[in-house]
């Protein structure tokens, strides 16, 4: 789609040779002569208008259900996805203005989700299941990142708007199926055994409709410290997401097909990584080796830490290949431990108003979405050099450790107090349910407990 070789200064010194330099290669011009400063921008503006809807989406969801909000959301990106291709030959301002929108109808999807949880996740499961739905989010990736490479490099519907073609189509089809299958809360879902619905709704107590506690939420330290860490984590994410192919292309030398496929490789191992970590901290919590606030910090603090470390090293191995990019997959792979950490506090802190709590803290890391591309644009403008790269990587490092910090200090692992109606109970007095409920035994029986 780009071409990279517009405008791009490097030497020898300061690029590695690729691992194919030996052989020759047929090199396809890309059709737009953007440069990396350009591209970044571009790059960032899907995330202008994907920060405009999370609150808004997430209290939305919260008032008529997340099914709809997640289902509309993604069809919206999926038609503009298909016209993309158009909006890129039309002009830049064009091409911009599209993505804008599209990360507009993109931006109500993760609260949305949050709040179905908040109606669906059991206490004891809240971290698997809304893990286990996150980590989708990845393993598309995994897929997706090798198809484009395949299909950009091919002449199906012209190469590179055959990735936009292919995926816009896939998301309207999901988008049916969507609708059909999905139900917002159990006692809406036609097929689910009484059983089950017991054991649900037992465990998360009945929701209270109730007004937003603005103040409380947005003066909470709590809050705030799942937001740090959101944040901290979506800096080296999404600097990686929407940069990685361009390092793997221009400094390591990859070719595009290669490059798709090692470009996913650092998403499966989050995928791997984000269902690890949630299943973990059920384990951990419901056999109360550790409480729920002290298990959201130390899987929190790997999942921050270790990426930190990854990405201050990379520098130091030159050009090997294989070290360079076991480096990355692994900095941003065991990120996704953050799923078993802050991802799913929200849920901890407040189940009733979980979708806006989500629309905060993801408003909030959205802004690496739009700021990282910038920088790393600014740093590596015209200059595509492993020194350049190496100050992307020690911005992100310090990001990483700042954010463990403040979650370390002030995160929470318990109801807030204005999560519960004025004079009404708490949403926890329901959650004293065993695992018995799913055998046919009804009965509260204490033999799980609240920590």
């Amino acid at each position: 789609m780009v071409n990279n070789r517009y405008n791009q200064n490097t030497t020898d010194e300061e690029a590695c040779a690729g691992p194919d330099s030996g052989q020759n290669t047929t090199v396809k011009v890309g059709e737009f002569n953007w440069d990396q400063n350009t591209q970044g921008i571009i790059l960032g503006s899907f995330f202008y208008g994907y920060i405009c809807t999370q609150i808004i989406g997430g209290k939305m969801a919260e008032i008529i259900g997340g099914k709809r909000m997640f289902g509309f959301g993604v069809l919206c990106t999926a038609v503009l996805t298909m016209l993309t291709p158009l909006a890129a030959r039309a002009g830049l301002g064009y091409f911009i203005a599209l993505r804008i929108v599209e990360g507009i109808g993109e931006g109500v999807t993760f609260p949305a989700m949050h709040a179905m949880w908040g109606q669906w996740a059991p206490i004891w499961e809240r971290s698997k299941l809304a893990g286990f739905s996150y980590a989708g989010a990845q393993l598309g990736t995994v897929i997706a990142m090798p198809i484009c490479g395949i299909l950009a490099d091919s002449d199906f519907l012209g190469g590179w708007p055959s990735v936009f073609y292919v995926f816009g189509v896939l998301g309207c089809v999901w988008f049916v199926a969507w609708m059909l299958l999905v139900h917002d809360t159990p006692a809406k879902h036609p097929r689910i055994s009484k059983v089950e619905r017991d054991y649900i709704e037992k465990s998360i107590g009945v929701k209270e409709k109730m007004p937003t506690p603005w103040l409380a939420i947005l003066t909470s330290p709590a809050v705030w410290a799942t937001s740090a860490a959101h944040f901290a984590n979506n800096w080296g994410f999404y600097t990686m997401l929407t940069c990685l192919p361009t390092y793997m292309k221009d400094v390591l030398k990859f070719d595009i097909k290669s490059d798709g496929f090692v470009s996913a490789l650092p998403y499966l191992v989050c995928w791997m990584s984000m269902n690890i970590s949630c299943n973990l901290a059920d384990f951990i919590r419901s056999r109360g080796f550790l409480s729920t606030l002290n298990t959201r910090r130390v899987i929190n603090s790997f999942g921050l830490l270790a990426p930190a470390i990854l990405m201050s090293c990379i520098g130091l191995v030159g050009c090997n290949y294989v070290v360079v990019v076991v480096m990355l997959t692994f900095a941003v792979g065991l990120g996704g431990f953050c799923m078993g950490g802050y991802n799913v506090n929200h849920l901890d802190l407040a189940p009733n108003f979980s979708g806006t709590l989500m629309g905060i803290t993801n408003m909030i890391a959205t802004i690496p979405g739009f700021l990282g591309p910038y920088v790393v644009g600014v740093l590596t403008n015209n200059q595509e050099t492993r020194g350049q790269w190496q100050k992307v990587f020690y911005i992100s490092a310090g990001v990483y450790v700042a954010g463990t910090v403040i979650f370390v200090l002030f995160a929470r692992g318990t109801e807030q107090s204005w999560n519960k109606p004025s004079g009404g109970l708490s949403f926890r007095n329901n959650r004293n349910v065993s695992y018995s409920v799913l055998e046919g035994d009804n009965t509260a029986n204490g033999a799980i407990v609240n920590r």
